[in-house]
């Protein structure tokens, strides 16, 4: 599908600008209720989901340019978080605020209109297959003196996606090394691809190059049809919604995707992961925007819609409601509270309303102070809990709440949930 399919979804938003909030219903406080951090930010209506609906139309009708003097700033300074999405759907059945900006992207990207801080990006991109400006041969340093099989010789029934910030962070290399050491011990038969293993392209396909993503899905598709693997999980969350949503979605490759607190959650319950430690800890969880509302599996369809009356749209058959209800929520959060003396506090906003962390779609290297704004928003938000620490299962999240809390002078802790499980074992 293109932008121009989209032309009568654009027309039906009523720019109600119930997509800059959380549902009304979940709203517990006026500090906590705003849903879009790019609106929030920016105070200009074009920077919100009906905002762009308007210049989608605009570029449609041909009345702008995709060179328009800040057009591309409008487009790209968003997290494609979501939560637009999931507000909309609360009172509209119709729409897809969410699939309409990806489109307007991969217009803009296809135009040659892009942020020129994606030029070192992409150029590493293409040259390491990696846009941590890191060097490929160095993708599997932190699986070091650990006895993995190496999926490009050998073959295993799991194959554990790193992904691209795990495996270059150095300060995050126990996420996937805890990942490792937990599943051998529980008897999984598990392997890694190792300097072989590709950019999931997900990030890349919210950026808006979607050409770039598909060479990648393939590569990795086929790479784990060789290892034998019917199994895949990954530790990171942005992978999770590549794997998930967008491979089965593009491609129509449907694979046996699991995250990594998915896969825990159930060792739990064979008794195959065991807690022998009480951590005496208060903690908030924070609902990763790939993992959880837009971590829904991909549901093809295939109908039509008509008009009842000339008025009602309707689907037939039912068209899937894709409104963030059915992401990863429990899993976690299940994890957490298997650990004896946990103590989880929710923030006001969380599962599919949950406030984004600022580092989706490229906004962290595009537009950082953006980002780090919107990650300070979310730390607030932690505070007002009365937790001690904040804790996700996503590394882009966590690298970008750290980074903000030494920006800001703050020590609020910061977990993957894999963390606690190593320390209560």
């Amino acid at each position: 599908m293109g932008l121009e399919d989209f032309k009568a979804m654009v027309h039906r938003c009523s720019r109600c600008s119930y997509c800059k909030w959380i549902p009304f219903a979940h709203v517990k406080s006026w500090r906590f209720a705003k849903g879009c951090p790019s609106i929030e930010y920016h105070s200009f209506q074009s920077y919100s989901a009906s905002g762009r609906l308007c210049i989608s139309l605009a570029l449609l009708e041909e009345r702008i340019s995709c060179f328009d003097e800040g057009l591309p700033d409008i487009v790209f300074k968003c997290m494609l978080d979501g939560c637009c999405d999931v507000a909309c759907k609360v009172c509209r059945y119709d729409l897809e605020p969410l699939e309409v900006m990806r489109n307007l992207r991969f217009r803009l990207i296809d135009n040659g209109c892009f942020p020129i801080q994606d030029i070192p990006l992409i150029d590493n991109l293409r040259k390491e297959d990696n846009m941590m400006m890191a060097r490929k041969a160095d993708r599997a340093n932190w699986a070091a003196g650990l006895s993995l099989k190496d999926l490009t010789t050998e073959k295993a029934d799991v194959v554990l996606h790193v992904g691209c910030r795990l495996s270059f962070d150095e300060e995050l290399w126990r996420i996937p090394q805890t990942a490792v050491t937990l599943l051998l011990d529980a008897g999984v038969d598990v392997g890694i691809l190792g300097r072989d293993e590709n950019c999931c392209g997900g990030r890349l396909y919210d950026m808006g190059y979607r050409g770039e993503f598909l060479k990648y899905a393939e590569n990795n598709i086929d790479a784990w049809r060789n290892a034998g693997a019917t199994t895949v999980v990954t530790t990171c969350s942005d992978c999770y919604h590549a794997f998930k949503r967008l491979y089965p979605e593009e491609l129509h490759a449907p694979m046996n995707v699991l995250h990594i607190t998915e896969f825990l959650e159930q060792l739990i319950a064979k008794g195959k992961i065991a807690f022998k430690k009480s951590l005496p800890l208060k903690i908030t969880y924070h609902d990763p925007c790939h993992l959880g509302r837009r971590g829904e599996p991909y549901i093809p369809w295939e109908g039509r819609q008509k008009k009842i009356r000339g008025q009602i749209l309707v689907y037939e058959p039912r068209k899937p409601r894709n409104n963030g209800a059915c992401g990863v929520y429990d899993a976690p959060r299940n994890v957490l509270r298997s650990i004896p003396g946990i103590q989880l506090f929710e923030m006001e906003r969380n599962r599919e309303f949950a406030w984004c962390c600022g580092a989706g779609a490229g906004v962290r290297e595009r537009y950082p102070e953006f980002s780090f704004w919107t990650a300070g928003e979310r730390i607030e938000e932690a505070y007002a809990t009365g937790a001690e620490a904040l804790v996700s299962a996503c590394p882009h999240c966590e690298r970008n709440f750290l980074d903000a809390l030494d920006q800001r002078g703050d020590s609020l802790k910061v977990f993957d949930v894999l963390d606690l499980v190593r320390e209560a074992r």
